[in-house]
């Protein structure tokens, strides 16, 4: 997946840190009070042997979510997410002339965002989807992605006609200035999907401190 990329990963995170994250919302309205759901450490990538954290791409054991065949490259159009409530269109994703990974309008809060240079959902590896948690109106798109679980399901459908079943591995929440640009925008050896907004806390002067970032894995499709 890198190798698809034309900028580096690190412009693509600081992008989305910065450009979906202003909090407008929080900061007219009393900011903790209207704090999105932020993940649990028990939502957290499992742990491996040698290891000091869990890496969601290593795949979860649960035969239930085996890792199904990848299929051929479709753009998205539509992305579900059942158990918080999202069904929202998508739209591509370019660069800005800053080479880095544009965003979605602010002003349209149930649209999510796409990277369409690179992987498509669905094919072998990474595809990246990004969308606002909130606007100056109030919540957006992935206003509750904080509240995923482990085992949930996320719903792509393609252009092709068909609908990418992915479960998720993870959901795990990261501080803007340690944000894993490698685990997060890495290659993956079977078809993955990330799914990115801002959370880490909320300050009243700089906005969300990070991001939330949810890992999944295709298990099917229909």
């Amino acid at each position: 997946m890198r190798s698809r990329w034309s900028v580096g990963d690190t412009a693509i995170a600081t992008v989305t840190v910065l450009a979906v994250c202003c909090g407008a919302w929080l900061l007219h309205n009393g900011g903790a009070s209207h704090a999105p759901p932020q993940p649990s450490a028990a939502q957290a990538g499992a742990a491996s042997p040698g290891t000091e954290s869990g890496d969601p791409r290593a795949g979860p054991r649960d035969p239930l979510h085996a890792a199904a065949l990848a299929l051929a490259p479709s753009p998205p159009d539509r992305i579900r997410i059942p158990s918080i409530r999202v069904d929202a269109p998508v739209m591509g994703l370019g660069l800005t002339k800053a080479g880095s990974l544009d965003v979605p309008p602010a002003g349209r809060e149930n649209l999510a965002g796409w990277y369409e240079a690179g992987t498509t959902p669905g094919e072998t590896g990474t595809a990246i989807v990004a969308g606002h948690v909130d606007n100056a109106d109030g919540p957006a798109v992935f206003y509750r992605l904080g509240a995923l679980r482990k085992g949930s399901t996320i719903e792509v459908d393609r252009r092709d006609g068909g609908t990418a079943l992915f479960s998720v591995d993870a959901v795990e929440v990261y501080d803007a200035k340690a944000f894993p640009d490698e685990k997060v925008y890495g290659a993956a050896a079977r078809p993955e999907l990330r799914v990115i907004t801002c959370g880490g806390g909320y300050s009243r002067t700089t906005g969300y401190r990070g991001n939330v970032v949810v890992f999944a894995h295709l298990t099917g499709s229909r």
